[in-house]
């Protein structure tokens, strides 16, 4: 299994405030291979991500989230999603709890991981509950 390099730049990429992009999309090169590279990139958050996720594939996903109590307390927050659809191959399920390490050892800075094989896995309100979580202090119980 091996990472192209267009990972670790689209992760920084997703990482750096100061750009749009606030997800990325990881994707083996074809059917067979165990190459990851990135295979799309995006400005429309989480929702668009999840838009672009199909049932026979098997994807890493990086998105950065702007969550917070209010206004004034919103903070940037990432998942990591590992998307296996339910129309994926055998071979391909197995090996994915593998290759997330190897993805891991790249993406390192996360607030929460996901693991979904529908789109019913994916509900922005229950991500953001996650991740309001993982913030700590909530003022808004």
């Amino acid at each position: 299994m091996s990472l192209q390099a267009d990972v670790l730049a689209a992760y920084e990429d997703v990482r750096n405030d100061k750009s749009p992009t606030n997800w990325m999309r990881i994707d083996y090169v074809d059917e067979k291979s165990d190459i990851l590279q990135v295979s799309a990139t995006g400005t429309g958050g989480l929702e668009e991500f999840i838009s672009t996720l199909q049932p026979n594939e098997a994807v890493f996903g990086y998105v950065r989230v702007l969550i917070g109590n209010d206004e004034l307390s919103q903070r940037a927050k990432f998942v990591l999603i590992s998307w296996c659809g339910t129309g994926v191959k055998v071979m391909r399920k197995a090996k994915l709890s593998v290759h997330i390490g190897e993805v891991k050892k790249i993406v390192k800075s996360f607030a929460i991981e996901v693991q979904a094989s529908t789109e019913a896995d994916l509900k922005i309100e229950d991500i953001h509950k996650l991740l309001k979580k993982a913030m700590g202090a909530n003022y808004d119980r």
